[in-house]
């Protein structure tokens, strides 16, 4: 199958957007579907204000029509809500196509955050922004129960993965750790560094050892300098990454805003467990799993508490928990839910298309 796929987040950029994204594609190919990817880096692009390590393009509707009809797609999925997004929506709509989107990020939260703009504002936007989906797909069944309850439609499931060739037990013999001799234990948190991502909360935790945070971000700076006493160690990627989830004692996630945290299966992979709040993520991923603790509430308190209890659990069987979600389940869940054109309709109205571009190359004066 010819799988168009537009999206506003793309490499350079280092989140679980684009690390689904990318894995789900790589998956597709492997299983011998072609994949066609319009991303921010074939256009000309501005940095997003407050967040300037986006970037979101420009000039994007008429190249992307020129690429709907060079690549005749027979499913097209849509995966953000940005100026590519859009674009490809817009191009879907005047031409009758059906496509599908996903929702990654809780883009509403985000934007009030950082702007004197309402809640409902936001999510009307998105509502408008999905309404003609043929499925608008999501990770866990707790961001599903919210958006069915802000009047969303169409709504299907599609779980994550996890890389555990990458992200797996690494063996203390032989090697200091990338710790060294920082106090034990170390609390980790692994993302972008973002006022969106309650980073502060888990830095504000009363715990023994050493609070350490991998990544970048707009809010790294003012945490920094705030709390000298936690270590920032900036990006990292492959084994580099890996070998920081694996070192730690306990993965510490904070975040109220995510639809699922991939971050979470990554350090489970790693055999360290994880604490997070009872938010879309923790709250479908932990309960039961044996490879973490929920808080008991959304206090401070209580995130120590279940930080704690995660020292007791058996790193072994956080890593068989890992296991069991692989990225192959994820991309066959994907495949489902795209809705192709119907095999006589779609060749119907390729060739209407290419009809219609020769009749308007002929009409085009001699230059």
């Amino acid at each position: 199958m010819r799988i168009l796929l537009a999206t506003d987040a793309w490499e350079p950029q280092v989140n679980g957007v684009v690390r689904t994204l990318t894995r789900t594609i790589a998956e597709c190919r492997a299983m011998g579907h072609q994949v066609d990817v319009i991303s921010p880096d074939q256009f000309k692009t501005f940095p997003l204000p407050t967040y300037p390590e986006i970037k979101l393009a420009i000039g994007t509707y008429e190249p992307i029509q020129d690429r709907f009809k060079s690549f005749e797609p027979e499913a097209i999925h849509i995966a953000t809500e940005g100026p590519i997004g859009l674009a490809a929506r817009r191009v879907c709509l005047e031409w009758k196509l059906p496509f599908t989107t996903s929702y990654h990020t809780k883009f509403p939260e985000y934007v009030s955050a950082r702007l004197p703009l309402p809640l409902a504002a936001g999510y009307a936007y998105m509502r408008w922004f999905h309404e003609p989906s043929g499925r608008l797909m999501v990770a866990t069944p707790t961001f599903r129960d919210e958006l069915l309850a802000r009047g969303f439609h169409n709504i299907s499931p599609w779980t994550r993965g996890v890389d555990t060739d990458l992200f797996r037990p690494i063996g203390m013999d032989g090697r200091e750790g990338v710790y060294g001799d920082l106090p034990r234990p170390i609390w980790l948190n692994v993302g972008r560094i973002a006022v969106e991502k309650n980073i502060e909360t888990f830095l504000e935790l009363d715990l023994p050892g050493t609070k350490v945070i991998v990544g970048d971000g707009p809010q790294r700076e003012e945490l920094e300098a705030k709390y000298p006493g936690a270590v920032f160690v900036g990006a990292k990627f492959g084994d580099e990454l890996a070998s920081h989830f694996a070192d730690a004692d306990c993965f510490v996630f904070p975040s109220l805003t995510d639809t699922f945290g991939l971050v979470i299966l990554e350090a489970m992979g790693c055999g360290t467990p994880v604490a997070g709040f009872p938010a879309p993520g923790p709250i479908d991923i932990i309960p039961g799993s044996g490879a973490g603790v929920i808080a008991a509430d959304e206090s401070l308190e209580a995130m120590k508490t279940a930080c704690l209890e995660c020292l007791k659990l058996d790193r072994t069987a956080v890593r068989a928990f890992a296991m069991t979600y692989s990225w192959r389940a994820s991309t066959e869940e994907f495949i489902r839910n795209l809705e192709p054109y119907p095999e006589p309709e779609k060749a119907r109205f390729w060739r209407r298309l290419r009809r219609l571009a020769r009749l308007r190359s002929k009409a085009q004066p001699p230059q």
